[in-house]
């Protein structure tokens, strides 16, 4: 067999634009290999990872454990299909009730399946649970939220890079404003509403935080109205803000939980939907499912990555990092008029540069990271989200802090 020659970052960016879509935009570097904080390009450079795959890799790159675990039933059983059952589904099922406390699980594969699998729910639950007329069920949903790119997804979209040119639409959707609860119970008193859908932090649109107290405010007009609460916590939840969950704050239970992104500690996509008896009960044999989905290398990394986050207490590290990085950040503002606002919880945060959406100034900011080894990424413009793995340390943020300061601090705008 003749030895692959390695290919240079040049000649990989050139393969990806001749023959792949052109639907990302990434950052001018080709990564080769990653271990806990770090990843390397093709030339050997070290880099801090400040985006975690979007909050995918919570454990870190490659860890040990996972990689372990996934080795281990690969070479045993990997898939069936669910027309028969596993030695892991079950099992996992059950793991995974027990840690987020619900009666049934329904397992998936991506973050945008789980919220497909979570809009078929609430709407078959309002049908037969609520008596809402047959196709006439309405879902809320807020303004800048992010669930995912399938047409039926981003029927309820407000970003135009999302919609346009995608259309027709899927009917059954009423967008609200993000963190207004007059406006929400305004919607939520048709009563053909079946569920408010909602990011307890939106991640996607630029770290936006609510006000204390709307999430629990939000879970109680639901049960108010009869509104199931579906909350999407595929990139704030398994530890990424400083607790299992982010809705975790205000001492909130959803109707519905959506999971996604490191429930496998980014080795393998897996995506799980929770909820109770009287939710999950209304889907019947043929009526929702996938051929990947539950299978059992799935099941078992599920298993291996959430024990990491919980027996190396990655909540609470993600916790006290991330009140190192604002603090650190806010220091920095006071130093540059670059920085026009920090925010954020536990380790998904977000700087706003002092520009127009419109400029290139966060992206070239990014670049001279990635130049300073720290690869992140900007969002709507002018936001640079910040995401380290969870399992960073204090003297590694210190060292990042250090690198955005003076990547901050030295730069020109073009």
């Amino acid at each position: 067999m003749i030895a692959e020659e390695k290919i240079t970052a040049a000649q990989a960016i050139e393969l990806e634009n001749e023959y792949g879509a052109h639907n990302y935009h990434p950052l001018p570097v080709v990564l080769e290999r990653g271990e806990g904080v770090y990843l390397y390009d093709v030339d050997g450079k070290q880099y801090f990872d400040f985006l975690s795959a979007y909050s995918a890799v919570n454990q870190g790159h490659c860890h040990p454990r996972i990689i372990a675990t996934l080795i281990e039933q690969a070479s045993k059983l990997t898939l069936t299909s669910r027309a028969f059952h596993s030695d892991k589904l079950g099992v996992c099922e059950k793991y995974l009730c027990e840690y987020f406390g619900y009666d049934k699980t329904l397992m998936m594969n991506t973050g945008a399946e789980a919220n497909e699998t979570a809009i078929k729910l609430a709407r078959k639950w309002g049908y037969l649970k609520k008596n809402i007329p047959e196709n006439e069920a309405v879902i809320v949903a807020v303004k800048r939220n992010f669930h995912g790119r399938t047409t039926t997804i981003i029927s309820a979209s407000t970003d135009p890079v999302a919609t346009n040119h995608f259309g027709p639409f899927m009917p059954g959707f009423e967008i609200i404003e993000y963190d207004d609860l007059e406006e929400l119970e305004n919607a939520l008193e048709n009563p053909n509403v079946c569920g408010f859908w909602v990011e307890p932090i939106q991640g996607e649109a630029g770290v936006y935080v609510p006000q204390d107290g709307y999430l629990a405010a939000a879970s109680e007009l639901c049960k108010k109205y009869q509104v199931l609460f579906m909350v999407d916590e595929i990139q704030t939840g398994v530890a990424r803000t400083g607790k299992l969950l982010a809705s975790d704050y205000e001492g909130i239970k959803p109707d519905m939980l959506i999971l996604g992104k490191a429930l496998s500690g980014g080795a393998y996509p897996v995506s799980a939907v929770m909820a109770n008896n009287e939710v999950m009960n209304v889907l019947k044999p043929g009526e929702h499912g996938s051929t990947y989905g539950g299978n059992p290398l799935a099941c078992a990394v599920t298993m291996t990555a959430l024990d990491v986050i919980k027996d190396e207490k990655l909540a609470e590290n993600a916790f006290t990092l991330g009140n190192l990085f604002r603090t650190r950040m806010e220091e920095l503002k006071k130093e540059s008029n670059l920085i026009h606002s920090v925010r954020g919880k536990g380790l998904l945060n977000a700087v706003v540069i002092n520009d127009s959406e419109e400029s290139d100034t966060a992206w070239n900011i990014c670049v001279q990271l990635k130049e300073n080894g720290l690869l992140a990424k900007p969002t709507h413009g002018n936001i640079i989200r910040f995401a380290p793995p969870l399992v960073m340390n204090e003297e590694q943020m210190e060292a990042c802090c250090a690198i955005i300061k003076s990547t901050v601090l030295n730069f020109k705008k073009k």
